[in-house]
């Protein structure tokens, strides 16, 4: 539907422009959007970059062993009859989360989706712990969050990092309220 609405948008944009006698405004508007884009996406691809890389580096130290043996409880009560694979990438995945790392995070969500796949018993239907991983990357939950704070530096916000406290309570209220409601509908549908 959206391929259809947004050229006509356009469409009709470009000639109420030409009748009104604005197009010298719609071109200077196209190029200073289309580098604005560029420089958004840079910033965004720089970050992607500087935390991925930090996430690789982290990896292969103590770090991640610590912060697994931290989430490996609160994993297991989620989640139930999980692998050793399935509970690392689910870990790793959360934690890219929490660290802000929505870029990093999905190929390790897309890792963890794979191993829960291969455990599911019935291939065309979600299983409950597929369903609590798509809960949790949804709510998000983040202590740093890398990419709003860099969309907002990009912008010229003064205080890009403003955003952090209130990132936390709704990324906590989301994820709360999140697994609440998926543990109610698992128990609801094995009934």
């Amino acid at each position: 539907m959206l391929n259809i609405l947004w050229p006509i948008f356009i469409i009709i944009s470009i000639i109420y422009a030409i009748f009104s006698g604005n197009i010298e405004n719609i071109n200077k508007s196209i190029f200073e959007s289309t580098e604005s884009a560029v420089n958004l996406t840079l910033t965004l691809l720089g970050t992607t970059c500087l935390w991925s890389g930090i996430m690789e580096v982290a990896s292969k130290t103590q770090i991640i062993e610590y912060l697994s043996k931290v989430l490996k409880p609160i994993i297991k009560r989620l989640f139930s009859g999980l692998n050793e694979k399935s509970s690392e990438n689910i870990i790793m995945n959360v934690i890219a989360n929490i660290l802000g790392l929505g870029n990093a995070a999905t190929p390790l969500g897309l890792k963890a989706m794979n191993e829960l796949q291969k455990q599911n018993g019935n291939k065309e239907e979600l299983s409950d712990n597929m369903m609590m991983l798509i809960v949790l990357n949804t709510a998000s939950l983040q202590i740093i969050p890398t990419t709003i704070i860099a969309l907002r530096s990009s912008l010229g916000s003064e205080n890009p990092t403003k955003i952090i406290f209130p990132v936390w309570i709704s990324t906590i209220c989301a994820a709360i309220v999140g697994i609440i409601f998926t543990k109610i509908t698992i128990k609801a549908t094995r009934k």
